[in-house]
């Protein structure tokens, strides 16, 4: 590759690192240029870009966006779902972990989520979750709390929705085990309990770049 091509490649690959936050990373050794192309269509359809580039590149972009979390990451043939914005992630980490169980060649390593590093075995956990816009509605059939709340929560990452839907129905769990207060005798009106709030123009790949692992 001539220096300019890669210069563009970096250049590339730095404006797509400081344009998503969210990406996962895997091992794709094993998969063919065919295996390549199917996937990337669907992880295109999950709104997100696929891209095998040289370690030694990828280093460096990694470097210049400032995305120094990445590094941690690049050990042998690397590619990247860089997960765009109104990309789906949990669609993503499904292809990506159906691709990996399926044919035993692709291996997640592992990536960030609103910036910040998951694991392989998150990203496995978040591959479980429904799409996310059936998440939100979840959400919204769950939370008891005020519409403000709600439209704050429609804004909020990802990471914190999952959370927040998870402490919602842990606690409506608990609520429901709980066996019911007895009426007080002196017929005095019993304090209602206060509601809880909850707080990528493709890069080009060859066969030689897939082939590289350092």
């Amino acid at each position: 590759m001539l220096r300019t091509d890669k210069e563009q490649v970096v250049a590339e690959l730095v404006e797509r690192l400081k344009s998503t936050d969210t990406m996962i990373v895997a091992d794709y050794r094993g998969l063919t240029v065919t295996d390549i192309g199917e996937l990337r269509d669907k992880l295109v359809e999950a709104g997100a870009r696929f891209s095998v580039v040289k370690n030694t590149l990828t280093r460096i972009a990694a470097e210049e966006a400032g995305t120094k979390e990445l590094l941690e990451l690049i050990d042998g043939p690397t590619a990247i779902a860089f997960i765009e914005p109104g990309g789906d992630p949990v669609a993503t980490a499904k292809v990506l972990s159906d691709v990996a169980k399926t044919g035993q060649v692709l291996v997640i390593r592992g990536g960030l989520l609103d910036g910040k590093p998951i694991t392989e075995a998150e990203i496995a956990s978040l591959s479980k979750l429904p799409p996310t816009d059936v998440l939100r509605a979840q959400l919204v059939g769950a939370l008891s709390g005020s519409l403000t709340t709600v439209v704050g929560l429609f804004a909020a990452p990802l990471r914190d929705l999952v959370n927040v839907l998870d402490a919602r129905i842990k606690q409506l769990e608990e609520q429901g085990e709980e066996a019911p207060e007895p009426e007080a005798a002196s017929g005095e009106e019993q304090p209602e309990a206060e509601a809880q709030e909850p707080e990528p123009e493709e890069t080009a790949t060859t066969e030689e770049e897939q082939q590289d692992g350092n």
